[in-house]
């Protein structure tokens, strides 16, 4: 192995990496505007450009996985570690390696919060349209000492005591 040629090849994936996982952030913060605004014409017009940065992803993780196989590491972090610790002894690389770790773990908590809200805009639909047609099974109502109420269909209106 040549250890500043593999050096290259690692700093050159890690820094298209970082980039990536930067323009997925950025997509994903346009997405939770989106979402939050209902603009179901940004979500379509967003949801091109995010398959095509999963997919510069995937192409840059399997580009690393062929160098360490290629290498005789594992595909995996372990592997990845070993590798790293081969060919840049120096640890060059460390705080490159620690901002895509970084970022990564971003992308997860922004692509997270939008599941949030996408699970809870779904929710709130399913009950709307549970309430309309009659068929939400979930009850609605609860008796006076907050114990649920069986009697009380989606839409019923409930009096209350004082």
């Amino acid at each position: 192995m040549n250890a500043a040629l593999t050096r290259d090849t690692l700093r050159r994936l890690l820094d298209a990496e970082v980039a990536a996982l930067g323009e997925f952030a950025r997509l994903l913060d346009q997405e939770h505007r989106a979402l939050r605004g209902r603009n179901i014409d940004a979500l379509e017009s967003l949801a091109e450009a995010r398959q095509a940065s999963v997919t510069e992803l995937v192409k840059i993780e399997d580009e690393r996985r062929t160098l360490c196989e290629m290498l005789g590491y594992e595909s995996d972090l372990a592997g990845l570690a070993r590798l790293l610790a081969a060919c840049d002894p120096d640890r060059t690389l460390a705080a490159r390696y620690d901002e895509c770790a970084a970022r990564a773990r971003e992308c997860r908590d922004l692509n997270d919060r939008n599941g949030v809200l996408v699970g809870a805009q779904i929710k709130r639909v399913e009950g709307l349209l549970g309430a309309m047609t009659g068929t939400n099974t979930e009850p609605r109502g609860y008796g006076p000492r907050g114990q649920s109420n069986p009697y009380a269909s989606a839409g019923a209106v409930l009096s209350a005591e004082a």
